[in-house]
């Protein structure tokens, strides 16, 4: 088998181990999700509760899955490939010296900043709802420090991925996700009266805790791979400035998703619901796009973490047809996963949404209203999980004024969208998800067509044959979940019981279908996935086999 080949095999490998660790993280968030809508619901709290933790977690995408990660690691792999060791030891601390420097003083400057911020990003509250933003307030103040936090956790993430090790720093998040809502409820609701704060503060200072768990959790990892952190200054560094330069427009090309999800959120906060008000629209969003996050960190993030040491290698060595192999590849696994999750969120959204989040506070209306937002959502799956994908390869060019350009017109054309579907057609918080969609579609579209350019090609006639097959099993799919869903909700109902035995009997039988079809239209990624991810396992399985046997 060829290089490329081979290459593109260990990326489906890595991607396979970092996708069942982002599994547990994504089902833990979601978890969390599910304790945060029993105990508060749809209402005020929640509203401000989603502002608060959303205006320091915008910079989570910025380093934690963009800018930091994406420029770090290719320079890090460019200083291990053709420098020594210890120079790349050296980058790292002069990075993490100047993340504690900036970050830090960043976070200061947003504590003081927050009544601002707030008052920015939620328009009308100040006036109209001044309990709810006065507790918004109080909750950003709370998390910003996340932001330095979740910086240095994703720079661990990014040594410990460029040497191959993906399964630790993928199962960080999942710590944070424990950490954050056992001692959020721990804080909010048995310490807070003698701690003097709200449960719903608990919950927000449950945040820091799960952020330093997730940074504590790789420490050891770097330690053993021989990285201890020392204080170094050398803003002159060649390394350092090379970072910087990339990070300077990639962090306006990184954070379109998030800015575009703040943009969203100044004008879901003006949503004046029928049923609810002002109170709900918000929360919605924020649980509805708790869901887009399990598909997308698990086949969008995992799959461009995995890649991108790849292709910065491949990139580092001038070797253009391993790169774009591998480029190609990593999207066709993209699409063959995503485009069956689409249809999945769309058909079975209120069951999943009110298997998870319905109880308790959380009321029928509030499953019906999210579903609605989520199946908006999940139209523009494929297109947030393969940019996720391109960005980094754009990087690893070195060219980062690619993803800067698109990522400003995808926020131009967000706000555009969402103001005429929100305010113009009437749409309410499902035309906010609908533009987010629509934008992530429009990224990606662009994206692949710079980059088809760049490196003469992306095995365009070869992509087009997979997305045509993956539609038409998907398709079928589609058919059988609808089928199995319909007729076990009108014998069941739609109760818990009902939701649950529809979703444990629908996923599984969608699944199967999925694979039978794409496997009889021949999808060549499916087969690697499956040989890549399953064949580890099967020789584990027979070795414990032949250990027991003997």
């Amino acid at each position: 088998m060829s290089q490329p080949a081979s290459q593109s095999e260990s990326v489906f490998r890595h991607a396979g181990i970092a996708s069942f660790a982002v599994l547990l993280s994504r089902v833990s968030g979601l978890v969390r999700e599910g304790v945060m809508s029993r105990l508060f619901g749809a209402g005020a709290a929640v509203d401000a509760f989603v502002v608060g933790y959303r205006i320091p977690n915008l910079t989570r995408d910025l380093f934690a899955e963009g800018a930091l990660s994406s420029a770090f690691v290719p320079t890090f792999v460019d200083y291990l490939n053709k420098k020594s060791r210890r120079e790349a030891a050296h980058l790292v601390n002069l990075v993490a010296t100047a993340i504690i420097l900036l970050v830090g003083g960043l976070c200061v400057l947003g504590i003081v900043l927050a009544p601002w911020l707030v008052a920015l990003v939620t328009g009308h509250w100040v006036e109209d709802a001044p309990a709810k933003y006065a507790q918004a307030v109080r909750l950003t103040q709370i998390m910003f420090p996340f932001l330095l936090l979740v910086a240095l956790a994703a720079q661990a993430m990014g040594v410990l991925n460029a040497l191959n090790q993906f399964a630790v720093p993928a199962f960080s998040s999942t710590w944070f996700n424990v950490g954050s809502v056992v001692f959020g409820v721990l804080l909010g609701f048995w310490a807070g009266p003698w701690l003097g704060i709200s449960p719903i503060e608990g919950m927000a200072f449950g945040v820091l805790v799960g952020g330093a768990l997730q940074l504590l959790w790789q420490m050891p990892s770097l330690w053993r791979a021989g990285f201890r952190f020392r204080f170094a200054f050398d803003w002159n560094h060649p390394g350092l400035r090379h970072i910087f330069r990339l990070m300077g427009p990639a962090i306006l090309g990184g954070a379109s998703v998030q800015i575009n999800v703040l943009v969203n959120t100044f004008f879901a906060t003006s949503i004046d619901d029928p049923v609810r008000g002002v109170d709900g629209p918000v929360a919605w969003l924020g649980y509805a796009f708790r869901f887009m996050q399990l598909p997308l960190g698990l086949f969008g993030v995992a799959i461009a973490t995995a890649t991108l040491p790849a292709i910065g290698r491949s990139a580092s060595s001038g070797n253009v047809d391993e790169f774009r192999e591998t480029l190609a590849r990593s999207l066709g696994l993209v699409f063959l996963l995503t485009v069956p999750s689409s249809v999945g969120l769309i058909l079975l959204g209120p069951s999943i949404v009110g298997a998870i989040y319905e109880g308790a506070k959380f009321q029928p209306y509030d499953t019906q209203q999210t579903a609605l937002a989520l199946s908006f959502y999940a139209l523009g799956l494929a297109g947030y999980a393969a940019t996720k994908v391109l960005v980094p390869a754009f990087y690893a060019l070195n060219d980062s004024r690619t993803p800067m350009y698109t990522s400003l017109a995808s926020i131009a054309i967000n706000a555009g969208m969402g103001y005429t579907l929100v305010r113009v057609a009437g749409m309410g918080h499902a035309g906010l998800a609908l533009a987010t969609s629509v934008v992530a579609m429009f990224s990606f579209i662009v994206l692949f067509w710079v980059m088809k350019g760049r490196i003469g090609g992306v095995y365009g006639r070869r992509l087009r044959g997979v997305v045509l097959k993956v539609t038409l099993a998907s398709a079928v799919m589609g058919a059988a979940v609808w089928g199995s869903s319909t007729l076990l909700q009108s014998a069941l109902g739609v109760g818990t019981l009902g939701r649950l035995v529809d979703l444990a009997v629908t996923i599984p039988l969608g699944i199967a279908v999925l694979y039978f079809i794409s496997r009889a239209l021949r999808v060549e990624e499916l087969e690697m996935a499956v040989n890549a991810v399953g064949g580890p396992i099967l020789r584990r399985f027979s070795s414990l086999n032949a250990k027991l046997g003997s």
